[in-house]
């Protein structure tokens, strides 16, 4: 392992990591032991299964309660907890526990992993990390365990409680509710004020990022303290949960009753973030509500958080530069700290990329299929922002738009950046320089 270490870079050890779980999920789910039917399961479908659970995203081509026995839903759990912590994070709780010392080079792959600012003290990090994450879920788990006990019984319904909160911190989307209906996700509990609650705050807390918990954690409410990213975060966050809920309470669930029109409204403003479970009926949207439901789960959560998408700091860089071609100002500014250029063109980089993958995968997946347009890129922004949310068509989808969801999830999950770091190689730095000459734009 030391001189695979030497030989790979800490990209390359990320996404090399991420598609080894995947692989080994996919070989797992695919045994009948996995599924009731007691039959080998299609190595496409568990490839979609195994990726949509390590990339935390939710998109599935069997309804999870129905199809799946214990031990496949037990898989399924363990991948989603590997994606939602990070493959990285995962092996160093390992190493640890095993008390074994961490190296300069595991501690560098890291601070990568989980986008810290810096690589000294990333172990004691790292330790905070994971006791956040388990006290975090264990608690979800508690909110949620009488309602579920109380509709399942004792076992199944501690089970789903337990199933449901490392779905939601993880932003994962998966559910293992069966009431009768398939691919139902949380609507039965559209008007329950406590799977509600806790199913929205396990997603919000997962999708802030671990910097920010550790901000909150360190200087409580005194927000002037925090670092300029965590006001980013937190304040993107509020935006693109508070404006969302108004359009969907008074524009898209108008018909519904005013208890489930409150909870629906809130919960399908947040679940972009990038869960995946939905308490209303996606179909009846308007395609203005579906657009905007693809262009929140593109955006996504905080960078080093276990959600996914392009991030709220790089929609919110885009916009800072935007307001400064506005005002003529020669730089963004945030909180009276201006932007770099470096984080300005990485973040023009990602915004692309996912605007590419977003337009090229829902176009093909149209042709391929013949399905709308809207459904296409509705399934494509869920699949590249690891959200999970659906209209519904990804169970009939052929097995190249199958191979172009998975993939996208895959990008999505590991980053743009971190897949070009670790797939192109690295130009020397040299003190010369082009010459200059201006092009019109606009």
């Amino acid at each position: 392992m030391g001189k695979l270490e030497k030989r790979l870079s800490s990209s390359q050890m990320i996404i090399l990591g991420f598609a080894v779980v995947i692989l080994l999920g996919s070989m797992l789910l695919m045994l009948p032991v996995s599924s009731k039917s007691g039959t080998f399961s299609p190595f496409l479908d568990c490839l979609l299964t195994s990726t949509s659970a390590v990339c935390v995203t939710g998109l599935v081509v069997y309804d999870t309660a129905v199809h799946w026995t214990l031990f496949g839903q037990t898989v399924i759990l363990i991948l989603i907890q590997i994606g939602g912590m990070g493959v990285i994070t995962v092996a160093a709780a390992l190493s640890l526990a095993a008390g074994r010392k961490i190296s300069l080079m595991q501690r560098s792959t890291m601070q990568d992993a989980i986008s810290a600012p810096q690589v000294g003290g990333i172990v004691r990090f790292t330790g905070f990390i994971l006791k956040g994450i388990i006290l975090i879920e264990l608690l979800g788990a508690a909110v949620m365990a009488p309602v579920f006990i109380r509709d399942y019984g004792f076992g199944e319904g501690l089970w789903m409680a337990v199933f449901h909160s490392i779905s939601a911190f993880c932003n994962a989307g998966f559910d293992i509710v069966d009431d009768g209906v398939l691919f139902n996700s949380l609507m039965g509990y559209a008007s329950d004020p406590v799977i509600n609650l806790a199913v929205m705050l396990l997603i919000i807390v997962g999708g802030l990022g671990f910097l920010t918990w550790r901000d909150i954690y360190t200087n409580g409410i005194h927000i002037k303290r925090y670092r300029m990213q965590s006001k980013v975060i937190l304040t993107m966050t509020a935006g693109l949960i508070l404006i969302p809920t108004v359009y969907f309470f008074f524009f898209e669930l108008n018909h519904l009753p005013l208890a489930e029109r409150f909870w629906g409204a809130w919960f399908q403003a947040v679940t972009p973030r990038t869960a995946g479970f939905n308490t209303v009926d996606l179909n009846a949207m308007s395609e203005s509500g579906q657009m905007l439901t693809a262009l929140l789960m593109l955006i996504g959560g905080a960078p080093g958080s276990t959600a996914g998408g392009m991030k709220v700091t790089t929609f919110a860089v885009m916009a800072a530069v935007a307001a400064a071609v506005f005002k003529r100002r020669q730089n963004g500014r945030f909180f009276g700290r201006r932007i770099d250029d470096e984080t300005v063109k990485n973040a023009a980089t990602v915004f692309l990329m996912y605007i590419g993958l977003f337009l090229l995968g829902g176009m093909l997946i149209s042709k391929l299929e013949g399905f709308p347009l809207l459904a296409c890129l509705y399934e494509c922004a869920s699949a590249v922002g690891t959200v999970g949310l659906s209209l519904g068509i990804t169970p009939e989808l052929g097995w190249t738009s199958k191979l172009i969801l998975t993939a996208l999830m895959y990008i999505g999950r590991v980053g743009g950046l971190t897949l070009l770091f670790a797939t192109l190689p690295a130009t020397k730095n040299t003190m010369s320089r082009l010459p200059l000459e201006k092009i019109s734009v606009g």
